[in-house]
């Protein structure tokens, strides 16, 4: 983990209000693994004193690139930051992804919205390729798609308006998918909580193995504050732990949904 203030390269549009951001961090780019994410803080919004945590999406060299969505007044005034500006950045933090091993499960990912953004690295980064089930409302919620593609991926969309792909949630080719063979495949998720939990209960029903990447709001990133804990089963009990330091990837076995938010 590192705190840098780094240059940008470049913050352009991707779709609809979200964005793709690279920044010339080699240090933070060179330590990076699949699933892990960066707490950003824009210096000049002097009242906002909180960082943002985004997913790491790609890494290029000295750089790295996140996917986001302008939705509030920080991500805003990050949609406004050209090229040369600086943010302050933590990073890479978290635990993230198993890479699956050559020879090893074939993995088919699974992510809502911008959960995409968690899944490139390890998508790019597995000795098998396998499958990608992303989902959103519409087709501008359709993030990275073509990335994906280009890495030999085959991918499988749905929205819920039907504007692109199969019309409905991305749950329902997932499960039809599961139906016809669960051997030698591990699920890994990004999303919403209530696909996190949908993906969880159909790796128990298939028996599945399957790492989930939780979403949870998170203040200091480095698991001092406490505001990000969810309950994970530890022996015959369970206790809190935080999704900036002990997750955001969980073995979805260990997660207590009846008590999570």
């Amino acid at each position: 983990m590192l705190e840098q203030t780094v240059p940008i390269v470049s913050n352009e549009r991707d779709t609809d209000r979200y964005f793709r951001l690279v920044v010339r961090a080699p240090q933070i780019a060179l330590l990076v693994q699949p699933g892990q994410f960066a707490h950003l803080r824009i210096l000049s919004l002097k009242d906002a004193l909180l960082r943002r945590p985004f997913s790491i999406f790609q890494v290029a060299g000295e750089t790295f690139s996140i996917l986001y969505k302008a939705v509030g007044k920080g991500t805003d005034a990050l949609s406004r930051m050209r090229p040369g500006e600086e943010l302050s950045v933590i990073g890479p933090l978290g635990h993230g992804f198993t890479v699956p091993k050559p020879g090893g499960e074939t993995p088919l990912l699974v992510a809502g919205g911008y959960g995409m953004a968690a899944m490139y690295l390890l998508a790019q980064r597995s000795p098998q390729k396998g499958l990608v089930f992303v989902g959103g409302r519409r087709r501008a919620d359709i993030l990275c798609e073509q990335e994906f593609r280009a890495l030999g991926w085959e991918i499988r969309v749905t929205t819920e308006d039907g504007s692109h792909g199969e019309k409905g949630l991305v749950t329902q080719p997932l499960l039809a998918e599961l139906r016809r063979g669960t051997v030698g495949r591990k699920l890994f998720a990004c999303g919403p909580t209530p696909m996190l939990k949908a993906v969880g209960q159909f790796a128990d029903e298939f028996n599945v193995p399957a790492e989930l990447s939780m979403d949870e709001h998170m203040c200091c990133g480095v698991g001092v504050c406490l505001t990000c804990v969810i309950p994970v089963k530890v022996g015959e009990s369970w206790e809190y732990q935080r999704t900036c330091t002990e997750g955001p990837v969980f073995d979805s076995r260990r997660i207590v949904w009846e008590t999570a938010n």
